[in-house]
């Protein structure tokens, strides 16, 4: 926890926070935080600053907040992917917070089953637990929009033509013969399928939108590399 993201339920003043739970652990026994300490603070979808420790017990620390500086900008990117692994999801959810990922759209895909979509991962109490476990790890308090379709055809042809309006669009796709381009400086959206890939119909329906399709080299990746790797290679500046 390179930040205490705070929230509005945190807040007993305007300058006061109280920190119980997760946060109050990981100053005590990681930090090792005194009264008089600071530590690095910030509001969610607001500034960051600093968190003086001006009481300290057992089960609370309040903090006198100062926030003045603006978190990092987010990526121009919209991330498009099928709903993946559970046991894998929560990392996920973290790198694209870490990375600076503000738009993610989970879609269903012929290879997801259907026992993904039962996991208590997607509940809105763990889905910002752990994209704040993500904002945290790179000092950001901007929170990311999770969107959830279930039905692959109605997402691709009802909403995806208005997300891909005025952006360049591509989907990741293992044995196309274009390479992923890099260090992109425009809105973008990409689409990165479950383990195993998209299949040829649902690629091609993609690229009916507008989609282009793209690879990233003869390496198959896991979907929890891959979503960093492509990040990464499209908006070097994260990293």
């Amino acid at each position: 926890m390179n930040l205490a993201l705070l929230f509005d339920e945190d807040f007993v003043a305007t300058d006061r926070a109280v920190l119980r739970g997760r946060r109050l652990a990981h100053l005590q026994s990681v930090i090792k935080v005194v009264a008089g300490d600071t530590v690095p603070v910030g509001r969610a979808d607001g500034q960051l600053g600093t968190g003086e420790v001006i009481r300290l017990t057992d089960n609370e620390a309040e903090l006198r907040v100062t926030l003045n500086q603006d978190p990092p900008l987010p990526l121009p990117l919209t991330l498009i992917l099928a709903m993946p692994r559970p046991k894998m999801f929560r990392r996920i959810l973290q790198t694209c917070a870490a990375l600076g990922v503000k738009d993610l759209w989970l879609i269903n895909s012929y290879k997801v089953e259907k026992s993904f979509w039962q996991t208590p991962w997607l509940s809105d109490e763990q889905l910002r637990e752990n994209l704040t476990l993500g904002l945290e790890q790179a000092k950001d308090t901007l929170m990311p929009q999770v969107h959830i379709r279930k039905l692959f055809k109605p997402f691709v042809e009802d909403e995806l033509p208005a997300l891909l309006a005025d952006k360049r669009a591509l989907v990741a796709h293992p044995g196309t013969s274009t390479p992923c381009p890099v260090h992109l400086n425009q809105p973008t959206v990409l689409c990165i399928g479950p383990e195993g890939g998209f299949t040829a119909y649902e690629v091609g329906k993609l690229e009916e939108a507008g989609c282009q399709s793209v690879h990233l080299g003869p390496r198959i990746l896991r979907v929890e590399t891959a979503v960093p790797v492509l990040v990464s290679r499209l908006f070097d500046a994260c990293l």
